[in-house]
């Protein structure tokens, strides 16, 4: 009979006022893996934080009994949803179209070098590590900058050296996170295989997808553990009431036949690296575009020659808004003309911020602080706040909100200047059923109302239904550009 790795009986925690966990408890044997799910602040993440000590003042009896006669090393490891790494110089504070600009190529590690500093580190040794690389396809990434991987391939990263370590207990909090199909497939074969070797798992989890080992689930609600069956998948997160468009952004239809991006035979070249190779592509005004492939299939780059964010647009033929770039606009032109979100830019978004101060930033295209507001710009963020329900938030800190809401503070952020295209890239990373299918009731109704759109998604279950034109991109070059109502 295997012990019992992890124990924990009347546990409370919580924030302030807010309880968070009341009177939890939860048993756990060593090799039983488990999947912990849960609405929008329901407390998984600070569960995680509580088992793995990087929260400490709660109330309660925690205790973890780790195997004495396993080789395998007696660590809990958490391993969060978001991953933030450092330059040279410790700092985190990157500008995230930083990693688009090779002029700092030498700010950060290469992947190799942060392997290598990572193997030293845990004392660890390197062949054992090569097998990883291969299963996640990550084998040609180790001479790329940190900065310059996309958020699927650092989740792939993050993944890689937790894995590598193979601690008797591993909790790993939204593991499919940014990463695409064949990817995911791998990562479950390769927890299957370490659970036989002795690994007990802890996936929080909201999504459908899950290893084979995983035969125990469990929900959070009201703050206790309550365990579901296979079958229940029913999230009851609050549902948003269906409310009509804020004035502003209503009867948004433009001229169809406007050409709002144009490319033609545009190629992105790293050294001997083509990142992008003969791109033709156009987006008139009103269409709704899906763009999709598998993790560092060039997506992120191609979205960066549109955002104005990559110095390689001016040496390509792209037209923005009928303008063909480098004819004397500024990025600050092109960017009040787009709305945009990304993994990239949440990562980077200054969390103290609060509600209001992030929404009225979209005015000015800044991360954090903003000029003062008009009687025009006061008004729209107003209508915003009352949109998205965010009024009895506007003064709290992003940092203390849900991901799932904080996204809708970035989307509002994105909408407040009433963009001419709309780009989101993997907008509904983390979130759960219920949210993904209010965020893209959102998205279908500014569609109707003629908004332009770009949106980047790994799945088709998490894509609006005004989807009118895909785009499937792979190893940097097109696959299919097809209009989906044909």
């Amino acid at each position: 009979m295997e012990n019992t790795i992890l124990k924990i009986t009347n546990l409370s925690f919580g924030y302030q006022q807010n309880s968070i966990l009341k009177d939890f408890s939860l048993q756990i044997k060593a090799k039983e893996n488990w999947m912990i799910k849960g609405s929008s602040g329901s407390g998984k993440t600070t569960l995680a934080k509580i088992i793995s000590k990087e929260i400490e003042n709660y109330e309660g009896f925690l205790e973890i009994n780790f195997c004495e006669t396993s080789h395998l090393p007696k660590q809990v490891i958490y391993v969060p949803n978001w991953f933030q790494f450092t330059n040279l110089d410790g700092q985190k504070n990157f500008y995230y179209q930083q990693r688009y600009n090779k002029i700092e190529e030498n700010d950060t590690l290469t992947v190799l070098a942060e392997l290598k500093r990572f193997e030293k580190k845990e004392n660890l040794t390197f062949e054992k590590v090569e097998n990883l690389l291969k299963i996640f396809g990550f084998d040609n990434f180790k001479n790329q900058q940190l900065i310059e991987l996309s958020s699927g391939e650092h989740k792939k990263l993050q993944l890689i050296k937790v894995l590598w370590l193979e601690p008797q207990l591993l909790i790993i909090d939204q593991p499919y996170t940014g990463l695409d199909i064949e990817t995911r497939k791998n990562l479950n074969q390769y927890i299957d295989d370490l659970t036989t070797k002795g690994v007990t798992f802890i996936l929080i989890n909201n999504d459908d997808d899950y290893p084979e080992s995983v035969k125990h689930f469990a929900e959070i609600r009201n703050g206790q553990l309550c365990k579901i069956s296979l079958s229940d998948n029913n999230i009851k997160d609050v549902k948003r009431k269906s409310k009509p468009l804020p004035y502003f952004l209503q009867n948004n239809q433009e001229n169809s036949s406007e050409s709002i991006i144009k490319m033609k035979n545009v190629e992105v070249i790293y050294g001997a690296k083509k990142v992008l190779e003969d791109i033709n592509w156009e987006v008139k005004s009103g269409e709704k575009w899906l763009v999709y492939g598998a993790n560092g299939s060039g997506k992120s780059t191609l979205l960066s020659l549109i955002n104005g964010d990559h110095p390689q647009a001016y040496g390509n033929d792209i037209s923005l808004f009928g303008n063909q770039r480098g004819s004397g606009e500024s990025i600050w032109e092109i960017k009040e003309k787009i709305g945009m979100i990304s993994p990239e830019l949440h990562w980077y978004f200054d969390m103290d911020t609060n509600v209001k101060q992030a929404i009225a930033s979209g005015f000015f295209d800044s991360m954090s602080l903003y000029q003062k507001l008009n009687f025009e710009q006061q008004q729209q963020l107003e209508q915003l706040l009352i949109f998205f329900d965010l009024q009895e938030d506007q003064f709290k800190k992003l940092k203390t909100l849900p991901v799932g809401k904080q996204r809708l503070v970035l989307l509002a952020r994105t909408l407040v200047k009433k963009p001419k295209l709309l780009v989101l890239d993997e907008p509904c990373q983390g979130l759960d059923n219920q949210q993904i299918h209010d965020f893209n009731q959102i998205i279908d109704d500014l569609a109707a109302s003629g908004q332009t759109l770009i949106y980047v998604a790994h799945f088709q279950s998490q894509i609006p239904n005004s989807i009118s034109h895909q785009l499937h991109i792979e190893k940097g070059r097109i696959i299919n550009n097809t209009n989906k109502t044909n």
